[in-house]
């Protein structure tokens, strides 16, 4: 109101003075400050919506876009508790240093499996030949397995129940890591189930996993209310949102990684205590999230982001689908094995579909080299294709 009112008395000032002197007293005032609003405005907009191409961020500063934002105040960096600088400090030793060397390079395959092996003759049947190439580790959770092969005698390891959904899950996995780590032949671990049958013949999966430098963790970002909605803030400072991840437990990992995972305490603690269904009204599980969430914070780019065992969930149920005798055709495994997509769609009410090429060695290659969730009855019609589908 008091500039509305300062302009009207200039305007009568108008008639009693002379014209052109008294324009050139108005005018040039209000020019300066035009001007300045409009560099105002224009940093304002600047800031807000930073320049995206050299060409524009050179209007700001000859440095381009780093000089600008060297303009912004500096974000606050948090202050590490004596844990996590602890276990910065081992995990970054861990991956510093470098592999083992083996002069007779072995694949580890831990089973996880609450009894027997159903499909043991089959397992027999793709181990034959290939002695001194390969370990077995059996962590049986309910009952004493009855093995029918001799790849599987007295390889049982000392096992504690395991509940779904819970970290009993994530410590049978680390049970068995920490046996087979005992052997410094061991260069790959790869976790399978009771239900899990292989897709190529020995050769081919030993020089797949052996010819590579990253580990086949499952790990992608799920907004949704069985992803990012299942994270609880009591694991602040240490895990964040924006590093919750989630994927299939099955998973193949390299020795390094292995080591890193049996040398976590601090993050696994946080699942310990605070992923678990139902606490706090939400159905955590830890085995989902505890290897994607670890891997995102502690080496994301050493991972390929999804799990070499498939399964199928297009039944979009709690659990995946069951195949059973009359499934198993030859054109079914052909299918399987000639994916090179990995998919992973989102539980939000969007359900976006996430897909990306499943590279091996900077190659897209088929994602699989094992499938899941064959019922027993099926090991007569799976020995039958075996050296049909076996072979790539």
């Amino acid at each position: 109101m008091k500039s509305a009112k300062v302009w009207r008395l200039g305007m009568g000032d108008l008639h009693t003075m002379p014209g052109s002197r008294n324009r050139h007293h108005i005018k040039k005032p209000m020019w300066i400050i035009v001007l300045v609003l409009f560099v105002c405005a224009f940093l304002i907009c600047a800031y807000i919506y930073p320049p995206r191409t050299s060409s524009a961020c050179y209007v700001f500063s000859s440095r381009g876009c780093k000089g600008f934002a060297d303009w912004l105040p500096p974000i606050p960096v948090r202050e590490y508790t004596d844990e996590e600088i602890a276990a910065r400090v081992v995990i970054k030793d861990i991956l510093n240093s470098p592999p083992i060397v083996s002069k007779h390079p072995k694949l580890a395959f831990m089973f996880l499996s609450p009894g027997s092996l159903p499909f043991e003759r089959l397992w027999d049947n793709f181990f034959q030949g290939h002695e001194g190439r390969f370990s077995v580790y059996v962590h049986a959770s309910q009952t004493k397995p009855v093995h029918v092969s001799r790849y599987f005698l007295n390889r049982d390891i000392r096992s504690n129940q395991v509940v779904w959904g819970k970290i009993s899950m994530v410590d049978a996995e680390r049970r068995l890591l920490a046996n087979a780590l005992q052997d410094p032949d061991n260069q790959q671990f790869v976790l399978l189930s009771d239900s899990c049958v292989p897709l190529y013949n020995f050769d081919y999966i030993y020089n797949y996993l052996m010819s590579t430098n990253i580990s086949f963790v499952d790990c992608f970002k799920d907004p949704g209310p069985h992803g990012n909605g299942r994270y609880s803030e009591h694991m602040l400072p240490e895990i964040e949102v924006k590093d919750f991840r989630k994927g299939a437990q099955w998973f193949s990992m390299k020795r390094q990684h292995a080591v890193l995972v049996m040398a976590d305490h601090l993050y696994y603690s946080k699942f310990q205590a605070y992923c678990q269904p139902g606490l706090d009204g939400k159905n955590c599980i830890a085995d989902e999230h505890y290897l994607p969430t670890f891997f995102q914070m502690v080496d994301p780019g050493g991972i390929a982001n999804w799990s070499l065992t498939h399964v199928d969930w297009s039944e979009r149920k709690w659990h995946p689908k069951s195949y059973r005798t009359q499934d198993i055709t030859y054109e079914l495994l052909k299918n399987i094995t000639s994916i090179d997509v990995s998919v992973h769609v989102t539980s939000d009410e969007k359900r976006e579909v996430q897909r990306w090429p499943c590279l091996w060695n900077g190659i897209q290659k088929p994602c699989y080299l094992f499938a899941r969730k064959f019922t027993p009855e099926t090991l007569d019609k799976l020995l039958h294709l075996f050296s049909n589908y076996s072979t790539p």
